[in-house]
């Protein structure tokens, strides 16, 4: 439908409309390609220009053929003359105008479709959308919530969690969250009678996991049960004027077949993560937020990374009234 209605505009707007709509998208298209290195966009962008260049060279001839004088045939012999009524000459179309004013107004729409994205706010003043944390409402808490009145929910740690900088404090600035999401459990082995809410938010590059613990422990006997686990890089330190711990260790992996029957292979080891556990206070009276990032690659951010996702994460977790 598109095509035939192009078909039927004048010669003078069609073509020096498809020369406009085929410059703009050609070279977006092409610019696009070599930003993300994609070949098949590169060469949907030159047919774009090739055709563009193609109705370039048909105007051209096309306006070489209006400025040649038309070949004057000879005059046949006249009969008797007979009174000549005056006509007025029929006034051509304005070509020129024609194809300025086409030029203007796809020239203004393939600007605004170019620079439109780069000058209009996104919904978040320009942030990177993130996934969405469920609401939680309708969520049924253990009773160890109940018996913890300071605990969070999970929702209420994935919404803390889930902050539209958090990709530029992994040092990812240019990622999205694709998935976010948080759980009201308890800690395992112990029967129900601890809370532990957990949440995490994962991008292309990176996972972040957060989780709190309420319990009797503290950081200091944190770091001795450490000597008689499997933990790596341990190092002490201070977060927000409590006591903290930096420590390495690797992941459980699961494979699960869904195409054979099977129930899958056994659990594994999985990449290696980084975890800043910190006290939930500064006396370190018991109690401690879990920080864990890890990656599919192995690969991880530097520590600094984690003290800033503490430093700005931290302090956003409400605390439950009593």
């Amino acid at each position: 439908m598109l095509g035939f209605l192009v078909r039927l505009l004048p010669f003078w707007v069609r073509e020096p409309l498809l020369i406009v709509v085929g410059s703009v998208f050609g070279v977006r298209i092409m610019y696009l390609a070599h930003r993300d290195g994609e070949g098949v966009a590169a060469a949907i962008g030159l047919a774009f220009l090739v055709f563009t260049a193609v109705r370039i060279h048909t105007v051209v001839r096309a306006l070489r053929a209006r400025r040649a004088p038309a070949p004057t045939a000879p005059a046949p012999m006249a009969p008797a003359p007979a009174a000549i009524t005056p006509t007025a000459p029929e006034k051509e179309p304005n070509a020129w105008g024609q194809a300025f004013a086409a030029v203007a107004v796809f020239a203004a729409l393939g600007a605004a479709a170019w620079l439109g994205p780069d000058l209009l706010p996104g919904e978040d003043e320009g942030t990177p959308r993130t996934a969405s944390c469920a609401s939680g409402e309708d969520e049924k808490l253990p009773g160890a919530y109940e018996k913890t009145p300071r605990a969070v929910t999970g929702g209420e740690l994935c919404t803390a969690l889930n902050r539209s900088d958090l990709a530029q404090l992994l040092g990812t600035p240019a990622e999205t969250a694709t998935v976010a999401s948080g759980t009201s459990n308890t800690a395992p082995l112990t029967d129900g009678k601890v809370a532990q809410p957990e949440a995490e938010v994962q991008f292309d590059t990176y996972t972040v996991h957060v989780s709190v613990t309420y319990n009797q422990l503290s950081i200091a006997q944190y770091v001795k049960l450490m000597k008689y686990g499997e933990e790596t890089d341990v190092k002490t330190l201070s977060v927000l004027g409590r006591p903290a711990v930096l420590a390495s260790d690797h992941t459980m992996s699961i494979e699960i077949d869904l195409g054979s029957g099977s129930s899958g292979g056994p659990v594994g080891q999985g990449p290696l993560a980084r975890t800043l556990s910190v006290a939930l206070d500064a006396k370190d009276q018991g109690g401690y937020y879990d920080i864990t990032v890890w990656s599919a690659s192995g690969a991880l951010p530097d520590d600094s990374a984690l003290l800033d996702i503490a430093e700005k994460v931290l302090p956003t977790i409400p605390e439950r009234a009593g």
